[in-house]
């Protein structure tokens, strides 16, 4: 992720050149152009479109902000699957369905505007994914397992989701997949007169495009979005 943030940053950056030392911007939209490949519409219903969505940031309202730039950035109307990953909870607290709500009823709303086809969970075990699905309205089609952490799947887990049709899949991502620290770090390196310690991530989005008959990656990428908490 840092490599891929690093290089796009540092391609834009030489391309924009001195605008950057204004101080007075808000928005920057980093992007290059010929890394995306947008998704040909006579070729949609031949791909399957995935994101896994990780929340750095506490604000919900984020996965909206990052399935709309997703579907724009791809060309497409709708994504066919978003596994949601929340932010990580603080040291001594457990992960809780309270914790949980407020992502999901987000998900939820974009699955009944058509912005999502289904959504899935990452890393709850049976009670957790039990609780979710008996409390939800549209229920989680898949719950993704870390393979560090178990290197066979929960008996208890993989009865629960095989009796509610919920598909399991595995991951090996870390826990905090970008930190703010790290961001920052990279921001610095790859940008000049950049104060970097004004950014702070808010979502980072893994996205594949999968072609559905022959299972291969057509392609994938990041999108992140940052805001600038100018003192």
């Amino acid at each position: 992720v840092r490599d891929c943030i690093q290089k796009t940053l540092t391609e834009w950056s030489s391309k924009i050149g001195r605008d950057l030392n204004q101080e007075t911007l808000e928005v920057l939209e980093c992007t290059v152009a010929q890394a995306i490949e947008k998704i040909n519409p006579e070729e949609r219903d031949e791909l399957k479109v995935s994101a896994k969505l990780f929340i750095v940031g506490s604000n919900s309202s984020s996965i909206r902000d990052a399935v709309d730039l997703a579907c724009s950035a791809l060309g497409v109307a709708q994504l066919d699957s978003v596994i949601i990953v929340p932010p990580p909870v603080e040291d001594g607290t457990n992960l809780s369905l309270e914790y949980l709500q407020p992502y999901w009823k987000e998900l939820e709303n974009l699955v009944q505007t058509k912005k999502i086809v289904a959504i899935g969970t990452s890393d709850l075990d049976k009670t957790l994914l039990e609780q979710l699905y008996l409390w939800a309205q549209v229920k989680p089609s898949s719950n993704q397992v870390n393979l560090a952490s178990c290197c066979v799947m929960p008996p208890d887990l993989t009865a629960f989701a095989k009796e509610c049709d919920i598909q399991l899949l595995t991951h090996n991502d870390p826990k905090e997949l970008l930190c703010e620290a790290s961001f920052q770090e990279v921001l610095q390196e790859s940008i000049q007169n950049m104060k970097a310690n004004e950014w702070i991530p808010l979502w980072l989005l893994r996205y594949s495009v999968i072609v559905k008959s022959r299972g291969i990656i057509k392609s994938k990428g990041y999108i992140i979005q940052a805001k600038r908490n100018a003192s």
